[in-house]
């Protein structure tokens, strides 16, 4: 491999998803200092040069790398985890950050069977000696609490009767509450209690007749909410919404909180029939397959490790 493009791959090492290993092995490993010494000069991205006369990694690549060199751990570490703790880990992580991350509080929620949500809550019981319900209700001070509370505590039906009738008088719901300009639809309490409590097939069933009724998908004219919308499309079409969280992350300019989606996602569906809808709704919308994605921005072993996880729905 020439210098110039041993420096190219280099920093791709450095940029991408995860850290490839190897590649620091066969060409960092074998630099002179002076080959070192150029490719900090080379590569005022990560490096600057300091008033004393030497070249000073940037503080924030630092902090990426070593985040990098985790990122295999932390998917191994949760692929390994009986999926009750991951998802209560995962609810516990979300409200402790500065600002609760309501997309993972709603995803786990709403993409999990009945058994498994409740599962996450008994072992959140364990982990932490809360309820969820009780630590939603303590971090989330905003108007989408009591949403959350319901979704979270939901045990839906899981069979296969629909009653079509109410589903499209529950669609004219919407419809309506959709029309009222003045209406806060995120607590309003017939909206919150029907994506609560409804199965998931009647909850499909009423996007049909929305759509029927209007012209229009539902979480389209759900734009103005977004986590109303995040929540109509992982209760209905999960496919549509993991596609897109997935093209969101797979860049190499995203920041940290976006790159470990790549890892809840593709690890927490790696069981499902989802990851197969995933999978085949991400080539139609993006016109690349997953892995092709994940070959072209993940790095290493990390990579290795996500292809193998994807590979196993095909």
């Amino acid at each position: 491999m020439g210098e110039a493009n041993a420096y190219a791959a280099l920093t791709k090492a450095f940029s991408g998803l995860g850290v490839d290993e190897n590649l620091f092995i066969s060409t960092l490993g074998k630099w002179n200092r002076h080959q070192r010494q150029i490719y900090r000069v080379s590569t005022p991205g990560f490096f600057s040069e300091d008033e004393r006369q030497f070249q000073r990694w940037d503080d924030q690549h630092i902090l990426q790398l070593r985040q990098e060199f985790l990122r295999l751990k932390d998917a191994v570490v949760l692929y390994t985890m009986h999926p009750w703790e991951r998802d209560a880990r995962l609810f516990k992580e979300a409200l402790l950050l500065k600002v609760p991350k309501h997309d993972v509080l709603i995803e786990t929620a709403c993409t999990r069977s009945s058994e498994d949500l409740l599962g996450a809550r008994k072992a959140y019981h364990s982990l932490f000696e809360h309820s969820i319900e009780e630590d939603i209700a303590h971090h989330i001070k905003t108007h989408e609490r009591k949403l959350l509370v319901a979704l979270v505590s939901s045990y839906r039906y899981e069979g296969p009767r629909v009653n079509e009738d109410l589903a499209k008088s529950e669609a004219k719901v919407f419809v309506n509450a959709l029309k009222d300009a003045k209406k806060n639809l995120i607590e309003d309490e017939e909206i919150v209690r029907i994506l609560s409590t409804r199965s998931k097939l009647h909850l499909k069933a009423i996007y049909s007749h929305y759509k029927e009724l209007t012209g229009n998908f539902l979480d389209e004219d759900l734009d103005g909410d977004l986590i109303l919308k995040q929540v109509v499309q992982c209760l209905c079409s999960p496919q549509t919404y993991f596609s897109k969280i997935l093209i969101s992350s797979l860049r190499l300019d995203v920041e940290e909180s976006a790159k470990d989606s790549v890892t809840r996602v593709i690890v927490t569906k790696a069981d499902d029939d989802d990851m197969k809808l995933i999978k085949e709704e991400f080539h139609s919308k993006y016109g690349s397959t997953l892995a092709a994605k994940i070959e072209e921005v993940a790095n290493g072993s990390y990579k290795d490790f996500l292809l193998t996880i994807i590979a196993t729905s095909d």
